[in-house]
């Protein structure tokens, strides 16, 4: 039996922007009825078991995902060995991933630079910034972000 595909979207804090990825691409996934790929997240900075910020929940309510109850995790080097397939927010992430697992560079992407090889994109908006700490609207937006980058990128995996 074949391994099934594991996505891993990795963060800061994993309390805003992966939790959205993971919880978007999930649905995405269940809607195709693509049940074989494992989605997590993480974050390069995080604590274990803390709890979305509450904005996020609030986002993610307002486009019908529930993430309440959802634990953030710590990255770990286990994480990535495993994973086939790494989406990060910003350069940063990248840069954390691939200090601790060098290995891991042909599988670790910007989110919005990932299946966009030789088209014209700026390198200036390769990045999704943390929300964390500013107005529901900028969570709201960064969802709406991430959400696009979702339903261009499924075909992919």
């Amino acid at each position: 039996m074949k391994k099934p595909k594991t996505i891993l979207f990795v963060c800061t804090g994993n309390t805003c922007r992966s939790i959205m990825a993971e919880r978007l691409l999930q649905d995405a996934l269940e809607k195709k009825e693509r049940l074989c790929i494992k989605v997590s997240s993480a974050g390069a900075m995080a604590a274990d078991g803390l709890s979305p910020a509450a904005n996020t929940i609030e986002a993610m309510k307002k486009i019908g995902l529930d993430v309440s109850g959802y634990k953030t995790k710590a990255l770990t080097d286990e994480m990535i060995k495993q994973s086939d397939v790494i989406l990060v927010m910003e350069r940063l992430h990248r840069d954390e991933v691939l200090r601790r697992v060098p290995a891991a560079a042909d599988k670790t992407f910007l989110l919005k630079r990932f299946k966009r090889q030789g088209q014209d994109f700026p390198a200036s908006d390769s990045e999704i910034l943390d929300p964390i700490g500013l107005s529901i609207d900028e969570y709201e937006n960064c969802v709406s972000a991430i959400k696009k980058e979702i339903e261009r990128i499924i075909e992919f995996l």
